[in-house]
């Protein structure tokens, strides 16, 4: 039986094209799927990577063998594909490896109406179906009736449905520039601003799963820079950086300065207040205090959650939340089938800016009220040892500790989350303080405390193997 751990992470499969994920994997996979979800009818959809053309086509494939009827969307972004889930009520699949390099793809699963699907909630059952069909396949669920393909372009019904949570007829001719980094905002970017008084100028809109401008990841700096000096080139008003798959948006201001993901939950999150009032908020764990403090000061209610598109998902099913946040820049929104949609959260900025009269980099200052230090990220040798002797350290200064996501600590004044990677040997810090000074000062505290807990736990590895032998 095939071992399919390498490329089934804690929310979608990815991995290298072909030696980690190749079209036999995907046609099994694809069979997996219809016999997990038992639907009828299926919808997929992918961006723009070369590799994802004959990797599509084999899932499709492994769909249709089990009697389950596909309908393409062909090239569309993730919030695209979401957004066709629960219009249809079908299952979904959507091929993408978001912002990694070109060598790379993926498949992001929905349930029908776009319910998320991870880990814990059907990734792990569609692992075993996907091992067994790569060892022995199973006869067809369908029997000897394979599943009709039939393409739809849904594309305008979605710009509409984007539109639809904003007063467009408020929306100033703001001056826009858009990177959408080669990938597929390059679709749906202009068609949803198509219309709209806001002026958009497009950076790398081309689609070419290569990236030959820059990576497609915008919670790096690095990526950010060629938006940032057309922002200022141009006198625009804001700029948009978008990861490949266009889910994920990060915005810069008119001084080309960025906002983090927290900053915009928390400005989404009033603006979502000022028409849904005394609204349940969700944020996440790393998300900034700020959050919480500005959901409370509009008369919301803020409902903290583990980080992860699953976990937010399901709680604002069981809630009625109406809009959640994370710190990496995915903004869910409960009347967008409780998906998360960049560009929805676009709009919603651009019609406080509209409304407002200010500039972005007056508009964000409520909202930005202490320093943090983004994600970073350390190789150590063992995450859950490690992670014990931080724990340790910080239990003996009296720190308030949380496990509901890794290890949260607060102190007095500031705080910290350090979680394990679900695919690396790495631990992921975010730290947020009072002060820049203060955030750089327990930044190296806990970097240095994170390489010595390393150091220990290898050179007691190397001990013990040298008495083995």
């Amino acid at each position: 039986m095939a071992d399919l751990s390498a490329v089934f992470k804690a929310y979608d499969i990815r991995g290298t094209v072909p030696d980690q994920l190749d079209v036999g994997i995907c046609r099994a996979v694809g069979a997996a799927f219809a016999r997990f979800t038992k639907a009828t009818r299926i919808v997929v959809a992918r961006d723009m990577r070369a590799s994802g053309v004959e990797l599509t086509q084999a899932f499709v494939d492994g769909v249709t063998a089990e009697g389950t009827d596909v309908t393409e969307l062909g090239l569309a972004s993730t919030d695209l594909m979401y957004f066709a889930a629960g219009r249809l009520d079908v299952p979904g699949a959507m091929f993408t490896a978001s912002h990694n390099p070109a060598r790379y793809n993926g498949i992001k699963l929905c349930l029908a109406g776009a319910a998320p699907v991870g880990q814990d909630t059907g990734l792990a059952e569609i692992q075993v179906l996907a091992e067994d069909q790569l060892g022995e396949p199973a006869p067809a669920r369908g029997g000897s009736s394979p599943g009709s393909v039939e393409g739809a372009d849904l594309l305008e019904e979605y710009a509409d449905h984007v539109r639809s949570f904003v007063n467009v007829g408020a929306l100033r001719p703001l001056r826009v520039v858009a990177d959408t980094a080669n990938g597929m905002g390059g679709l749906v970017v202009p068609r949803v601003f198509a219309g709209l008084a806001p002026r958009l100028e497009m950076l790398y809109p081309e689609l070419d799963g290569n990236f030959p401008n820059h990576p497609a990841d915008p919670i790096q700096a690095e990526n950010l820079v060629d938006l940032q000096a057309r922002v200022l080139e141009t006198g625009a008003d804001v700029g948009l950086a978008f990861d490949g798959d266009a889910d994920r948006v990060f915005l810069v201001d008119e001084a080309a300065r960025p906002l983090s993901g927290s900053l915009t939950t928390a400005m989404v999150a009033a603006a979502m207040l000022d028409k849904h009032p005394g609204a349940i908020i969700l944020y996440n764990l790393i998300c900034s205090k700020a959050v919480p403090e500005v959901i409370t000061e509009r008369g919301g209610r803020p409902l903290r959650t583990r980080v992860g598109h699953s976990f937010i998902k399901a709680v604002m099913a069981d809630t009625g939340a109406v809009f959640g946040g994370e710190h990496s820049g995915h903004y869910y929104f409960r009347d967008n089938y409780r998906a998360d949609s960049g560009l929805i959260a676009t709009l919603v900025i651009l019609e406080m800016l509209s409304q407002s009269g200010q500039p972005l980099s007056e508009l964000r200052r409520p909202f930005e009220r202490y320093a943090d230090s983004g994600e970073l990220n350390t190789e150590v040798s063992d995450p859950a040892r490690v992670l014990a002797a931080v724990e340790a350290n910080f239990e003996r200064v009296g720190g308030q500790i949380d496990h509901t996501d890794g290890l949260t600590v607060e102190l007095d004044g500031w705080w910290f989350n350090l979680r394990p990677s679900n695919t690396e040997p790495l631990l992921r810090l975010n730290l947020e303080a009072p002060t820049p000074d203060t955030c750089r000062y327990h930044v190296a505290e806990l970097v240095a405390l994170i390489k010595d807990a390393s150091r220990a736990s290898a050179s007691l590895d190397s001990a013990s193997r040298d008495m083995a032998n």
